[in-house]
């Protein structure tokens, strides 16, 4: 009889491998230096030898052959040289490397070697002879541009493999209930997540076409959505080990997040979510910080899943809030479980230990019918469109909450709106 493969094997070995993303250690860029003059091409070498890796040519030739061999980044490339003219370089280096970014210089400028420059997208000119902080300059800056076009291009690249990962996850019939459960909550949790990387990729790659030098704006533009990025794959990754760590019966400690950190960190992500449409959105932080006892992509879980909520619950634009509070008594059990309507949510595992944070999650829709009420947690239970929803995120919601000891209670109008109130217990202690 053929051995058939263990599809959940297969779906924890691929889990397994979309978690061991690291990322790529830091380049120092390369440097082809093409210069038919003995003297400026030493100088070259003894300004940027200690910074990037170097590559020297003497003639056109030899600079066409080592392009061919390695990754260039940056090419500083005499205009007048004997047999091929740098221009004739550039032109080659553009089939060869199109990425690579061009330094020209010449001691004899004319007009149509300056058109013929820009026409091949040099990024710089310069007459020779030229002084040390100018060509540091221009070399550096040309540096910068080409080494961040290269993380956007991997962060691209990473998205797209993650993607591709998520869709080979796909649960099976076979699969047991429970287990089938997990990696359906696995894909709706890192959706989240991925969709903001997606944005803000599309959104660099635009600009970047769209620009043809970059000023110091830009770049800080471009460096502020990449350190959002690399969070949000760190949120991905974070995300799948935890979920690995359930299906082997793994004890995770809770850890202690900052509570303004996250909320911080939860507003980029709704700033930029599909879902905001044209509702009015208002996250307000406390006044001094606090630590909270949960592990800090699990709140943002959290607090995403009922921000997204909030925003379908109506089609027309409301408002929702996120709001925040530290109490410095324990709750009163008996009078929050006193209205059958809304009874506190996980009471019996409740660590009810003062001071404690409130946050809740507020709108002014359509509020929850009361034949739908008793099912909101319940999986795969959505009053949403098929492509709209996959009735999980309050399932997780609920789930998060008792594994870190909290309270959820839900107060509901029709016509008037829903808050869900998150209690968790506090910290005095930071993560390591």
């Amino acid at each position: 009889m053929p051995v058939v493969a263990d599809p959940i094997n297969q779906a924890d070995a691929a889990i397994s491998e979309l978690i061991a993303v690291t990322p790529l250690p830091k380049r120092r860029g390369t440097l082809l230096v093409v210069d038919d003059e003995e003297g400026p091409r030493m100088s070259l070498r003894v300004i940027f030898k200690d910074t990037y890796d170097l590559l020297m040519a003497e003639d056109g030739p030899s600079a066409i052959e080592l392009a061919q061999k390695h990754e260039i980044d940056v090419a500083i490339l005499d205009i007048r040289m004997a047999g091929m003219s740098g221009i004739e370089v550039l032109e080659r280096l553009r089939f060869i490397r199109p990425e690579t970014e061009a330094i020209m210089i010449t001691a004899f400028e004319t007009t149509d070697t300056i058109r013929q420059a820009l026409r091949l997208r040099a990024c710089d000119y310069i007459n020779k002879p030229f002084d040390i902080s100018t060509i540091r300059s221009a070399v550096n800056g040309a540096m910068h541009r080409r080494l961040l076009e290269g993380e956007i291009h991997s962060s691209a690249e990473k998205v797209h493999e993650l993607l591709g990962e998520l869709q080979s996850q796909r649960v099976e019939e076979q699969i047991a209930r429970t287990r089938g459960d997990i990696y359906a909550s696995i894909i709706h949790d890192i959706n989240g997540p991925l969709t903001v990387i997606s944005g803000f990729v599309q959104l660099l790659n635009k600009k970047l076409n769209r620009t043809a030098r970059l000023e110091l704006e830009d770049l800080e533009f471009i460096k502020e959505r990449l350190r959002i990025v690399e969070r949000q794959v760190a949120n991905c990754i974070d995300i799948s080990r935890r979920y690995l760590g359930f299906l082997r019966e793994q004890t995770d400690e809770t850890q202690a997040a900052s509570l303004n950190q996250l909320l911080t960190d939860l507003e980029q992500l709704v700033r930029v979510h599909p879902s905001l449409h044209e509702n009015e959105f208002r996250l307000t932080p406390l006044a001094k910080d606090i630590f909270v006892n949960i592990n800090g992509t699990d709140l943002i879980q959290i607090l995403l899943n009922l921000t997204v909520n909030a925003f379908q619950c109506l089609s027309q634009p409301h408002n929702v809030e996120v709001g925040s509070e530290v109490l410095s008594a324990p709750l009163d059990l008996a009078q929050l479980n006193a209205s059958e309507n809304c009874p506190l949510l996980n009471a019996e595992g409740f660590k009810n230990t003062a001071p404690l944070v409130k946050l809740w999650v507020s709108d002014t829709g359509g509020g929850i019918p009361p034949e739908v009420f008793p099912k909101i947690f319940q999986p795969y239970f959505t009053t949403k469109g098929q492509r709209q929803g996959t009735g999980l995120g309050l399932n997780i919601v609920q789930r998060l909450i008792k594994e870190c000891n909290g309270a959820l209670q839900v107060h509901t109008k029709l016509g008037a709106g829903t808050t869900f109130t998150v209690y968790l217990p506090t910290t005095t202690e930071a993560a390591k």
